[in-house]
């Protein structure tokens, strides 16, 4: 009697209940859940017509919108395999994970098309290259080639071993690896998200986190689930924020600290408008305390905070609100907030170890490395069994994470290991001391990085991105984390910068920071 645990399941119980209801918004595109999952159907039918089956890949390069959705139903019932690609990425890249996973299918928006249009003698396995919106010569169209085919396919027995996608990293230090998320680890990820963040039938999800990232950290399949609407947005800008806010009655949404900083600074009369209430998982980065207190605050909306990685389907801490949490004051609950939490009810097993791989003790001071086991850890790398096995090493996967466990059980983050600053012997969180540098009123952003010192190894080194119209010598916020944090951790250097490299996730590339430290080692 068991049935496979898959987030198509989730599909066939929207159809079923909630046929007239609401489940995209695309622009002036409105369709009901009936609509959708039938566009869904047909594009499986027109796939399944051009040989498209079980375990063959079908990669997709677009943003946010209905088309894009779509693949994450239509390719998975086949048994086939999305892999859905950072369309902020650069053709060279595009070129590598087309000729590393091997798609049969490749789906694109119209603003790649032209980065991949050279490039299509050099994969004679692509069968079909397909525009999801304006096709040129030799493409299939999607809208007419959907239109045109069955409402009906041969929907063929799905495993929750089976791989759902194949989700790159972002490869910022070497060739990007390719995730195997699994049907189980989808569907753990939604359960967990729904009973930590719970979703109403009918509410409205705006999509301000890519969907490419982690699955839209699964809300792909967690909005239907739901029964709630998915409100599509390509392109993030405060003002298209604030816009579909407010007309589309927004309930909740995803996004990196970095995107909740550039909403939470938008300009003042349309902040100020907008609706209040919003329910935010931020994720991707740790947020400084500074950021949420900013966004609750200010634009009166919940922050809760998670973490994850591409690895773990994502998510496996939610920062979890606690009746004693109630007697903080504002900033003391975003402190709280800001750390990463405790395990999540549905993703298994977690723990922070040292180097021996024993648990570190709950005096949140003492740094290991987050580890992970249980039901959202992926099937492994694809095609790279060795780097699969060394971060699948002695039954648990290692992050490299760097965290500390506070006396309540509450992990909090103090960098990537590779990001640890160790300065005269000293571990220096980069994370801590940018979130000090964010409690001064003229940082909009910050940055920090090691750079290397004759005298003590590294010191840490302040990028720093200034609010409109604000002022501040670098003086002046080295005397500010000086009042703060022990001295050793104050950056010796500030660096003003008009922005702050980031992936498509926002997420900021330290390593395009370090060369940029290592310049000024050097003068």
């Amino acid at each position: 009697m068991q049935t496979p645990l898959t987030p198509l399941e989730f599909a066939r119980r929207a159809r079923r209940l909630y046929p007239d209801r609401e489940a995209v918004v695309d622009g002036n595109l409105r369709l009901s859940y009936r609509q959708f999952l039938g566009r869904c159907d047909r594009w499986s039918a027109a796939l399944q017509a051009r040989g498209v089956g079980r375990g063959d890949r079908v990669l997709v390069i677009a943003p946010n919108t209905h088309a894009m959705l779509e693949q994450f139903y239509a390719v998975p019932q086949l048994g086939a395999v999305l892999v859905p690609v950072n369309y902020r990425l650069s053709a060279e890249d595009f070129r590598y994970m087309i000729g590393h996973c091997e798609p049969v299918v490749v789906c694109a928006h119209p603003d790649y098309i032209a980065a991949l249009e050279p490039m299509r003698a050099l994969f004679p396995f692509v069968r079909h290259w397909v525009a999801l919106e304006g096709a040129p010569a030799e493409w299939l169209d999607y809208e007419s080639t959907l239109a045109a085919a069955p409402a009906e396919f041969a929907a063929p027995a799905i495993g929750e071993d089976d791989i759902i996608t194949i989700n790159y990293t972002s490869g910022t230090t070497s060739r990007p690896k390719g995730v195997m998320i699994t049907h189980r680890n989808a569907w753990m990820n939604s359960i967990g998200t729904l009973l930590h963040h719970p979703i109403a039938v009918g509410e409205r999800y705006l999509w301000t986190l890519p969907m490419f990232h982690a699955n839209g950290w699964t809300c792909v399949w967690t909005v239907t689930a739901a029964g709630g609407t998915h409100v599509c947005l390509p392109r993030v800008d405060p003002l298209a924020v604030y816009r579909l806010i407010n007309a589309e009655r927004i309930d909740l949404l995803c996004a990196a600290p970095t995107v909740l900083i550039g909403i939470a600074n938008g300009p003042d009369e349309q902040r100020a408008a907008v609706r209040r209430g919003v329910r935010v998982l931020t994720a991707g980065a740790p947020p400084a305390a500074a950021t949420i207190a900013r966004i609750e605050g200010e634009l009166g909306w919940a922050v809760t905070h998670v973490y994850g990685l591409t690895e773990t389907a994502p998510f496996i801490l939610v920062c979890e609100a606690r009746p004693e949490h109630s007697a903080l004051d504002a900033q003391g609950a975003a402190t709280v907030k800001s750390r990463q939490g405790v395990e999540l009810i549905s993703s298994g097993e977690l723990r922070v170890v040292d180097e021996s791989e024993r648990e570190v003790p709950a005096d949140g001071a003492t740094l290991g490395e987050i580890v992970v086991r249980g039901n959202v850890v992926m099937q492994g790398y694809y095609k790279d069994p060795q780097a699969s096995a060394q971060a699948l090493r002695n039954g648990w996967f290692h992050t490299g994470d760097a965290a500390v466990v506070h006396p309540d059980g509450y992990v909090e983050i103090r960098d990537r290991f590779k990001d640890v600053i160790i300065s005269g012997g000293e571990n220096i969180s980069s994370i801590e001391l940018e979130g000090v540098l964010l409690t001064h009123p003229a940082v909009l952003e910050a940055a920090v990085v090691g750079m290397p010192s004759e005298k003590w190894g590294e010191t840490p080194v302040a990028h720093v991105v200034l609010r409109a119209g604000a002022q501040a010598s670098a003086e002046e916020l080295r005397s500010h984390c000086r009042e703060r944090l022990a001295h050793f951790k104050v950056p010796s250097a500030v660096q003003f910068v008009r922005e702050l490299p980031k992936t498509a996730t926002g997420k900021i590339q330290k390593y395009v920071l370090r060369k940029g430290a290592s310049a000024i080692s050097r003068q």
